[in-house]
């Protein structure tokens, strides 16, 4: 079995699990979007991003589909992992400003804007429909046609499918369709009527967040000054 560290903790994983599926097993959180427990990882969305590697030589990898190997070290929290979701969140707010799920995700992660143009589409290209219909109902009623700007999900030929069932599996699982979020309004895209407004401040100072609060998006913001600061503020109070 494999020997990491992920987020400085020393781990002997099992062998032929993702990043994702130890950091869960570790109680860390890492966002996610196209993914889903019962079906299989794609990486499409990037969101629950991490950095590997140590120095120079780290690089951004998908966590659902990366499989841990001997001497992997992992960092879920760093300010590039940070940003870059930050980023991705923009994109997806872009496509699906109505999106309850894409919402959430921004409020939770601190996005109050977008620096996209916005489309207002009804897909996200997620893929979590064509791979529920597929894997889950046996059907393979739907699946990705075209590319680039007229990328699309339909049926074969873009004609009924004799094999779709109607079960409404796909539309169960959309993050576009489950809930829809009332509060953007042309041209605005961020609702952030579930804003939350303690967001860490830990990199401000520190490459990572310093605790588990900032992956879960309750944190308390326990640090409001530059460390070196502080402990030269308590030096100064114990000469008083």
């Amino acid at each position: 079995m494999p020997n990491i560290t992920i987020d400085g903790i020393e781990f002997e994983a099992e062998e032929g699990w993702t990043v994702l599926e130890v950091a869960r097993f570790l109680g860390l959180e890492i966002p996610t979007f196209c993914y889903n427990d019962g079906l299989s990882p794609w990486g499409g969305c990037r969101l629950c991003v991490v950095e590997i590697g140590e120095g120079e030589n780290t690089k951004l990898v998908s966590s659902c589909t990366y499989p841990v190997q001997e001497g992997l070290k992992i960092r879920t929290a760093s300010k590039k992992v940070v940003n870059a979701r930050k980023v991705l969140i923009e994109l997806l707010l872009a496509s699906c400003p109505l999106s309850k799920t894409i919402q959430d995700l921004a409020a939770k992660l601190g996005v109050t804007r977008t620096r996209f143009k916005p489309d207002w589409e009804d897909c996200v290209y997620c893929g979590l429909c064509v791979r529920i219909c597929d894997e889950q109902m046996g059907a393979k009623a739907i699946g990705f046609a075209d590319r680039g700007g007229k990328l699309k999900i339909t049926t074969p030929f873009d004609v009924k499918s004799d094999v779709c069932r109607t079960c409404g599996a796909c539309m169960y699982i959309c993050p576009a369709c489950q809930l829809r979020c009332q509060g953007p309004e042309p041209p605005g895209v961020v609702c952030g009527g579930c804003y939350n407004s303690l967001q860490p401040t830990c990199t401000d100072y520190y490459d990572d967040y310093m605790c588990y609060e900032g992956l879960k998006g309750e944190c308390g913001t326990c640090i409001r000054e530059a460390p070196e600061d502080k402990s030269q503020q308590q030096t100064e109070r114990k000469k008083k």
